[in-house]
């Protein structure tokens, strides 16, 4: 009853704030959409918040000036584009990725634009939020967390007799920290060696996979981490022609070459964080007070290009991985996925 009771007076209030924007006038709102790089991932979160803007104009009869950039790491740029969402006095940011949402978050410290971040793994850890239950501040947004445990149940699935796991991963990225030590945690526990192999761009990843390669490691991690997604074309056959399975927490690393993708559905993740748009702009509740949504980290993607490389068969590592997660699909590297 109490749920029920929350879910009448959310809806109670948001009619009232939609009403109260329509007395004012206001029927068109100026956003700004920054993201760290392009890479499958980032794209496809930007594709769907921007769809699902424009769902809510036709909910609402609102407008929604979207002006997007890409900083493509380049943190001068990104200051800058930053910069011209303040001049442009936009209504709300969305940041996509932590450094984004950080830069974000600074820049808007004096002005109280609301910024919304997609696909933080760690907002607490990354001191964008004070909780995830309640934010604090002007921001808040979506997580794609990754469940670490989850993705080694499928590793040690395909390879029960692995000793020897690569962990390949940017140090200086925020979305590794959390799942690099949840990986050691559980690795240690098992009794299973673990290597790490650094690398800060794609040169350097390469020459990281070159080395795991001559050490003779069972399988890679990787988690959400955005170095490795853009310099996964470069290592993807190299690893196929040694035999080593690599494992991220995205389901795009699968799209450029990785043999299994795993974790948030990001066309969800976006869609879910144009929503907040909604309810900032339009109902008029603070960012403080909405809470970071998460997701379920269920779906694994299985690049088949990879299976036959290994010499295994999609159907049966599908079934083998079927009882860990939600849903288990298939894609071949350079594939597209639909919104």
């Amino acid at each position: 009853m109490k749920k029920l009771f929350a879910i009448v007076l959310s809806l109670i209030l948001m009619v009232s704030a939609v009403s109260f924007a329509c007395a004012e006038g206001k029927t068109s709102y100026k956003i700004g959409i920054a993201n760290l790089v392009d890479d499958p991932s980032l794209i496809q979160i930007y594709e769907n918040i921007v769809a699902g803007l424009h769902e809510l104009e036709d909910k609402y009869q609102v407008s929604f000036d979207i002006r997007y950039e890409n900083c493509n790491l380049d943190f001068t740029v990104l200051d800058q584009i930053i910069a011209d969402f303040i001049t442009d006095e936009v209504d709300l940011m969305f940041g996509i990725a932590t450094p984004v949402a950080k830069a974000m978050l600074t820049a808007t410290e004096d002005n109280g634009i609301p910024v919304v971040f997609a696909a933080v793994s760690d907002p607490v850890g990354s001191q964008l939020v004070e909780s995830m239950e309640v934010p604090g501040g002007n921001v808040t947004g979506s997580s794609d967390a990754l469940n670490t445990n989850a993705i080694f149940d499928l590793i040690f699935t395909y390879k029960p007799e692995a000793q020897k796991i690569a962990l390949l991963y940017n140090p200086s990225e925020d979305a590794s920290t959390l799942p690099i030590a949840d990986a050691k945690a559980l690795l240690d526990s098992k009794g299973v060696s673990y290597f790490e192999y650094p690398g800060t761009n794609t040169p350097e990843v390469q020459l990281a996979v070159d080395a795991l390669i001559q050490d003779g490691v069972d399988a890679v991690f990787t988690p959400t981490d955005n170095t490795i997604q853009v310099a996964e074309p470069a290592i993807s056959e190299a690893l196929a022609e040694a035999g080593i399975a690599h494992f991220a927490g995205a389901d795009s690393f699968a799209l450029v070459g990785a043999f299994v993708g795993y974790g948030v559905d990001y066309a969800e993740l976006g869609r879910a964080t144009a929503l907040y748009a909604e309810e900032i702009l339009i109902a008029g509740v603070s960012p403080a007070e909405l809470p970071v949504r998460t997701f379920d980290n269920g779906k694994a993607t299985v690049n088949t290009d990879v299976c036959e490389a290994l010499g295994i068969t999609y159907e049966n590592i599908a079934a083998a991985f079927e009882p860990f997660c939600t849903k288990v699909e298939s894609i071949e590297t350079g594939d597209s996925f639909a919104n």
